[in-house]
């Protein structure tokens, strides 16, 4: 079985009746961050993130209203793991196959495009990448240097 990632703040979706994806933004709760070294924008989304919860508020045009806006509303999240609840809203971490929930859509119609993490090279993973393909990658670098320069950083 493959993994799975964790939804944040930024995560884009899409509606199965509307024309353009949104941003899903947190609202519920604002202390835990995921694959955010600073931990100042991608909080971590919940089942708990419910109701007018997007950028824009909106998938463009919407199918079931003869193509008139869409005034997006979650009323619920499936697919959630169950296996991380956290203690400041009691929500239980959303995967990026969770589904959500419109009154006017249908259930699960809205769907996670792309999780919203990125990924950030650090110091270890350039100490536990294989050199060899570095170099094979980057000819021009050199990967001993620059691994004192972070054991430097770290002394």
């Amino acid at each position: 079985m493959s993994q799975k990632h964790l939804v944040c703040q930024g995560a884009l979706c899409k509606c199965n009746f509307g024309t353009t994806p949104d941003k899903l933004k947190v609202k519920t709760q604002s202390k835990r961050y995921i694959n955010d070294k600073d931990g100042s924008e991608k909080l971590m989304a919940t089942h708990k993130d419910i109701g007018k919860t997007f950028e824009k508020n909106t998938f463009g045009s919407c199918a079931k209203m003869n193509n008139n806006p869409c005034q997006v509303v979650v009323t619920e999240w499936s697919g959630y793991y169950e296996k991380i609840t956290l203690d400041d809203n009691k929500g239980k971490a959303l995967l990026e196959d969770s589904k959500a929930t419109c009154p006017i859509g249908s259930k699960d119609c809205i769907t996670i495009i792309k999780h919203g993490q990125t990924a950030e090279v650090s110091s270890q993973n350039v100490k536990n990448a294989d050199k060899e393909a570095v170099a094979e990658l980057c000819p021009f670098m050199d990967i001993n240097k620059y691994i004192r320069k972070t054991d430097d950083k770290t002394d």
